[in-house]
């Protein structure tokens, strides 16, 4: 079964561009980039958009669809009706180079900044004795795919570009949370995540958790226990006592 849907594809380059007009054959089982690849090869051979796998494991084709940020390829057009109209456009926190494609090159500056695992430098590789219990606790966050569609959706920088040089958004934040949860990681990455990654930015509206295509609890089992863990360590009466006899003792 075939019919014709009606699309809105943003098309421009650098700070410019419109929504042009299309009206596309669809086929049963398909999804939003198979109608984008037939736009390339029947109607608009330029048409730039970045993708890879088309397996919704490589996070390429991330982009936004009715305004909601998602992946290309795992949008399928049996979830919209016939005879309704489909607006596809670039991720709007990033700048958009061609068409579909936008420069994601923050986040992986974002991700420079964040150092790597750290263990201490008297246990070896090979050497590390981890239990279960603290495996599971971040093996979550490695579903990870970096589509950035949570970064994306963030209002911090989403609505606030002054904010990116501050703010290193959620999936890198998540990032931090993780390690610091690793029992043989010995940086100090609650005080990075809130001096130097913006931490204290964020408000928990769980938008970050709500896009990502992992269904990983970005708010909840990351952001919100590293923000318990900063206060605990700045503001609990027993931890500021703690660090001041520890101090007087060294």
């Amino acid at each position: 079964m075939s019919y014709k849907a009606k699309f809105k594809v943003w098309r421009g380059e650098g700070g410019e561009g419109r929504l042009e007009d299309f009206t596309v054959e669809v086929n049963e089982g398909e999804v939003v980039l198979d109608i984008i690849h037939r736009l390339q090869a029947t109607q608009a051979p330029d048409l730039a958009v970045r993708w890879n796998c088309k397996a919704g494991k490589c996070g390429s084709c991330s982009m936004e669809i009715n305004g909601k940020p998602r992946l290309g390829c795992m949008t399928r057009m049996s979830t919209f009706a016939e005879d309704e109209t489909i607006t596809v456009t670039p991720m709007r926190t990033f700048p958009v180079i061609k068409d579909l494609v936008t420069d994601v090159s923050f986040n992986y500056q974002k991700a420079r900044e964040v150092p790597s695992f750290t263990p201490p430098a008297d246990v070896r590789p090979g050497e590390y004795r981890m239990k279960q219990v603290d495996v599971e606790r971040s093996q979550e966050f490695r579903k990870c795919i970096e589509c950035f569609m949570c970064n994306n959706v963030c209002h911090v920088i989403r609505d606030h570009e002054e904010n990116k040089a501050n703010f290193s958004g959620p999936r890198f934040l998540m990032r931090i949370a993780e390690l610091d949860m690793h029992p043989y990681d010995v940086a100090d990455r609650q005080e990075a995540a809130q001096s130097e990654h913006g931490l204290g930015y964020c408000n928990i509206t769980k938008c970050c958790t709500e896009v990502c295509p992992e269904h990983i609890k970005i708010t909840d089992n990351a952001l919100i226990p590293m923000k318990e863990r900063v206060v605990d360590r700045k503001y609990d009466p027993l931890v500021w006592l703690g660090n001041k006899i520890f101090r007087r003792a060294k």
